[in-house]
């Protein structure tokens, strides 16, 4: 047998090349640490399947690198949020993500919602979009047992009166709403006897597009030859379209020419709507 040695020394410059190694033949033994570098890397040669469990850590994302696209539906939790989350209406300065956006806990297991500005009131108030208040402001007069108030009307706009949200509108005393919806309207008749003994009363009723009424409130009460008589009534109001549904009040008498007292500085024959839910 014959024993050829090659020295190190006799082999030529780049005499050894890819096609002179066997496959599988050098290690990782035989690797200088730290000599392959990413350039000697091909390119998407790193996989899954290369990476040990855990290795990535936070330090090695560059800033910004991940996206809505690489979280798993679920993964934003309220922990994770920490006070950008609004969970009570004293939280409200911690809650806003911007100036038109909210995300709110519905308290039931931590889920989260966008929520848009417009809608943070009703979180905050518990439903209470909307409350109207509205007064005759001058004194007007019966001449029959239903007379229509139609005219006189204005939004209380005196110190201490308040409101929220969208303003009622009137016409002729024809009042409609902002918005659908389910109402408490409450109606207030003052009334002075100048004309003589008698009965007052009041009236809501509904008026549909095609101004067909029907009364949904009538309180009756005696009074006498100029002394007052003060009458309240209310109603769940079904807004169910705008246009549609609309309400009226009336006052009246057996005696005509007895006084329906008006004011523009204090509510005495007034009207209040407050909104309390979706119909």
């Amino acid at each position: 047998m014959t024993i050829i040695t090659v020295k190190t020394g006799g082999i030529a410059a780049d005499a050894v090349t890819d096609a002179k190694i066997a496959d599988d033949i050098v290690g990782t033994e035989h690797l200088t640490a730290n000599e392959v570098d990413t350039a000697a890397l091909k390119g998407d040669a790193v996989t899954g399947a290369e990476l040990a469990d855990n290795a990535v850590n936070s330090e090695h994302y560059t800033d910004g690198s991940i996206d809505t696209a690489h979280l798993a539906d679920g993964q934003v939790t309220i922990g994770k949020l920490a006070t950008a989350v609004l969970t009570g209406a004293t939280d409200i300065g911690a809650a806003i993500v911007d100036a038109d956006l909210f995300l709110i806990d519905d308290g039931a297991g931590g889920t989260l919602r966008k929520t848009a500005a417009s809608r943070l009131k009703t979180f905050i108030t518990g439903g209470i979009t909307m409350a109207d208040n509205w007064r005759i402001n001058a004194d007007d007069a019966t001449d029959n047992a239903e007379t229509d108030l139609d005219s006189g009307w204005e939004r209380v706009d005196a110190t201490g009166h308040g409101t929220i949200g969208s303003a009622m509108t009137q016409s002729s005393g024809v009042f409609s709403f902002p918005a659908t919806g389910l109402y408490l309207v409450q109606f207030q008749l003052y009334q002075v006897a100048s004309g003589g003994d008698g009965y007052g009363q009041g009236f809501i009723k509904h008026m549909d597009q095609a101004n067909n009424t029907t009364k949904l409130s009538n309180v009756v009460g005696t009074h006498f030859e100029n002394k007052w008589l003060s009458l309240y009534m209310s109603t769940l109001f079904d807004c169910q379209n705008v246009n549609n549904d609309r309400v009226q009040f009336f006052g009246g008498s057996n005696v005509n020419g007895q006084v329906i007292a008006g004011d523009t500085g204090m509510n005495r024959t007034s009207a209040t709507f407050i909104r309390l839910g979706n119909t």
